[in-house]
């Protein structure tokens, strides 16, 4: 019965001795995939079309940003009016329309074009009535029975006649009567239509301020740009610009500071400047909320890296720094500022760094994975 009950309990040791020496290996294989880290490779087919740049030496520029508004060019601005009183007819043009120099826009009907007309047929009949007289006058001198005074008072009726006639025409022309004796509001310069207040069967006086509508040929335009009072000492009139629109991502216009207002105004305490820039294809449009940077050269250098290849996580900037497929680093950087597509580093990199210029967030994911 003794020997039985050892025989038990040296098989049961040998069991609870075996689990333990189980138990033992498969911990130690499971803590080794966690102790040995798989490292990333950076896949050929991301490789590829990878863009790798260069940590360089450049000239510190700092900048500041103002916010602004598209707006015609103002020397190149004319307000249509009507010169007589009448009842606005047949409007031909639209807001926004494109409009040649001297193309109809309206007809007025007016009573005061009818006077015209009528003062161009009393000025017409005149003239025949005294060029008839002059002839009969000068028939009758050749005879002896009219003197030379008559002929001669008889050549200044016909003078004074067509004189008349000559100023009626001017006044027409000036008007700009039509066909049915209608007042033809005409485009004085070639441009757009930004501005129309015209409308069919309104009457309007000619002593009235308001505009019928306003044509720019907004070839250039003006952006008036708000700059506060900590930012003005870093604005000079003359100081060449980049602006930015939200129509536009990404595209920049070259413009410059033309005039500098010099006074605040009381209400918002911001100074304006005026800003001027090339419009080709008319693509800047009055009203269109523009930023404008204006950027100061300073006297010192810095390192800089293209802003693409800054990742913001965490509070902290970094950077991926490129040695190869297999190694590729994640480093923070200290910014200094950044103008345009470069950015200005304080500390973290050096010259002659490679970093990777495209598709870091995606990299420096996989990388934290």
């Amino acid at each position: 019965m003794q020997k039985s009950f050892n025989n038990g309990f040296l098989f049961l040791s040998s069991l609870l001795a075996a689990g333990v020496l189980l138990f033992a290996s498969c911990g130690s294989q499971e803590q080794k995939p966690a102790a040995e880290k798989e490292k990333y490779v950076l896949p050929d087919t991301i490789a590829r079309s990878l863009k790798i740049d260069t940590v360089s030496i450049s000239q510190l520029v700092n900048s500041i940003t103002l916010t602004g508004k598209v707006g015609s060019d103002e020397d190149h601005v004319v307000p249509v009016n009507s010169m007589v009183s009448g009842i606005i007819q047949d409007v031909k043009v639209m807001l926004g329309d494109y409009v040649k120099e001297g193309q109809a826009l309206a007809l007025v009907k007016s009573t005061e074009i009818a006077g015209y007309s009528n003062d161009l047929v009393n000025a017409e009949t005149n003239l025949r009535l005294s060029q008839t007289n002059l002839q009969k006058t000068k028939d009758l001198y050749k005879s002896g029975l009219a003197s030379m005074t008559d002929s001669l008072n008889a050549e200044i009726s016909v003078q004074q006649a067509q004189s008349e006639l000559n100023r009626v025409h001017a006044v027409l022309k000036i008007n700009g009567v039509g066909a049915q004796g209608e007042f033809v509001v005409k485009a004085p310069i070639s441009g757009f239509v930004v501005q129309k207040s015209a409308i069919n069967n309104m009457a309007m006086r000619a002593d009235n301020s308001t505009s019928l509508f306003t044509i720019s040929d907004l070839k250039t335009v003006w952006i008036q740009a708000n700059v506060y009072e900590s930012n003005i000492s870093l604005i000079k009139q003359g100081e060449n610009v980049d602006v930015t629109t939200l129509a536009y991502p990404g595209r920049i216009f070259k413009g410059k500071i033309d005039k500098v207002m010099n006074v605040l105004d009381p209400a918002s305490k911001v100074m304006k400047v005026r800003v001027v820039l090339p419009n080709p294809g008319y693509v800047l449009k009055p009203e269109m909320y523009a930023s404008i940077t204006v950027s100061d050269k300073e006297n010192a250098k810095c390192l800089s890296v293209p802003s693409q290849a800054l990742i913001f996580d965490h509070s902290q900037y970094y950077v991926l720094v490129y040695n190869s497929q297999t190694d590729i680093k994640i480093t923070p950087v200290q910014v200094l500022n950044t103008v345009g597509d470069r950015t200005f580093i304080a500390s973290g990199v050096n010259d002659g760094d490679k970093v990777i210029g495209s598709q870091a967030i995606l990299i420096y994911n996989a990388l934290n994975s």
